[in-house]
């Protein structure tokens, strides 16, 4: 590809906000290149973080699903599949993503440069790629360079028992006892995924109560099924040092409590990858996460310059991030933009059973003062879930006592993260048309797990006086 020309935009990083950018400005004619640090598009998300997990996570669950049969449990209850063996299922998954992904590249003519990028000045970056080093100018930048996860100095993760988000994807063999330091939500799905395997699993967590951004009843249902499959949470506890050996690995905590297990899973918290960006060379500084500041755009303190996803924190969601880089794409290759991430971005958190969530808690309107109320759909009550067997969870609609609009949604159980779509197509609309009364009148397929909305509407509809 040419190097000595200037780009339109340069586009550091090929994940979802990498990606959303590069395409938003070819598909406006800007001549756009993409820098890759890595062999093959995709970024984190795809290679490290949301689908291998997501695909390991649902090969263990069709595992349970097939043992929990009862036409075929009691002959496969012994049967050993290992974490090695669940892992290479998703090795296909992420084939087929960066293969399309790929072609999204070339079908718009956006050059893919594998390298490490790095600042020369405001206008160059230094390319450093595997036989070669060349350098490319741009006159604006997008950084979607992700994150990695947070490592202390003090704990030895070359050691093949200690292992973060990125290498215990892969591992080699299966290790019979995990603690899993660190419950949010990597924290939590993991320790969700080992222990559906059959693994004994320790969850520590440093605070009083898991995902303290939920609403307070999907909290309680989580840590009571986490309980109730198996997994020993400890809360508020922080660890004092990591004893790595051949044969086990020691968590010493504060406390005193010291937990010996064949796996550390360290999954606390993530840190921006800007440590090789070269920012010094254009006036920037990273905050102690590795992340950036930035202005509504996305534009760093150089306007020229901009930072999208996990590299500038909340919501570090792979859905919003793609968003991110469109809108920067778009401010940064025809001067202004009014597109903003819409207010309520559903959460997707995929424990056993799944969580999905939007807009506000009990917590906060009770905070707020907002008068409010609460319909419920229990799971074990619906035919589609009494048909699959999957019966565990609920749906949660939280509605205005007066206006009747719809305030926050939560999901606990199968299909949440799908589930919740359904009500943030109603909770996006303005005036009457978002409203609890849309579920009341609305006919839904049958048996379906949809109908839980129109369930939820009428139990809501009843508290009313």
């Amino acid at each position: 590809m040419p190097f000595d020309k200037e780009h339109d935009l340069v586009v550091i990083g090929s994940g979802p906000g990498g990606e959303g950018a590069a395409m938003r400005a070819a598909k406006a004619g800007a001549r756009v290149v993409v820098v890759e640090k890595d062999r093959a598009v995709g970024g984190a998300c795809t290679h490290l973080g949301t689908i291998p997990s997501k695909a390991l996570r649902h090969s263990v669950s069709q595992l349970m699903a097939f043992r929990n049969n009862p036409l075929f449990g009691a002959r496969t209850s012994r049967a050993e599949v290992t974490l090695p063996s669940l892992l290479r299922a998703a090795e296909g998954v992420i084939a087929k993503q960066v293969a399309m992904r790929r072609d999204f590249y070339d079908r718009n003519h956006i050059p893919v440069v594998h390298g490490t990028a790095r600042f020369v000045d405001e206008h160059t970056l230094e390319i450093a790629m595997p036989d070669s080093r060349r350098t490319l100018r741009g006159k604006a930048f997008v950084l979607a360079v992700g994150s990695r996860p947070y490592r202390p100095k003090d704990v030895d993760f070359a050691h093949p028992r200690i292992r973060d988000s990125d290498t215990v994807l892969r591992m080699d063999s299966t290790p019979d006892t995990v603690t899993v330091y660190g419950a949010g939500v990597v924290g939590c799905e993991y320790a969700s995924i080992f222990r559906n395997m059959g693994l004994k699993v320790n969850l520590i967590n440093s605070r009083d109560k898991l995902l303290a951004f939920l609403d307070d009843e999907i909290i309680d249902a989580l840590s009571y099924h986490l309980r109730d499959q198996g997994v020993l949470i400890r809360h508020t506890e922080e660890y004092e040092r990591v004893e790595a050996q051949e044969d086990c690995v020691v968590l010493q905590l504060k406390s005193g409590k010291r937990l010996k297990s064949d796996l550390l899973l360290w999954a606390q918290g993530r840190t921006g990858n800007t440590q090789a960006l070269g920012l010094d060379a254009v006036g920037l500084t990273a905050d102690g996460r590795g992340q950036l500041k930035v202005d509504e755009y996305y534009r760093t303190q150089r306007e020229h310059i901009y930072a999208v996803g996990d590299v500038v924190g909340y919501p570090s969601l792979a859905s919003a991030s793609y968003d991110q880089g469109r809108f920067a794409a778009g401010h940064a290759i025809e001067g202004k933009s009014d597109e903003r991430l819409v207010q309520d971005i559903p959460t997707g958190i995929y424990t056993s059973p799944e969580i999905s969530s939007l807009g506000r808690t009990e917590r906060e309107l009770t905070a707020a003062g907002i008068p409010y109320e609460v319909g419920h759909s229990l799971f074990r009550s619906l035919a589609r879930a009494q048909i699959t067997g999957n019966t565990v969870g609920m749906l949660k609609l939280l509605f205005h006592r007066e206006t009747r609009q719809i305030l926050g949604i939560h999901c606990f159980g199968d299909q949440a993260a799908e589930i919740v779509h359904i009500g943030q197509a109603i909770m996006a609309q303005t005036g009457d048309a978002n409203s609890l009364m849309y579920f009341v009148n609305t006919t839904f397929n049958y048996p379906t797990m949809a109908e839980a909305y129109r369930v939820a509407a009428l139990n809501g509809l009843n508290r009313l006086f």
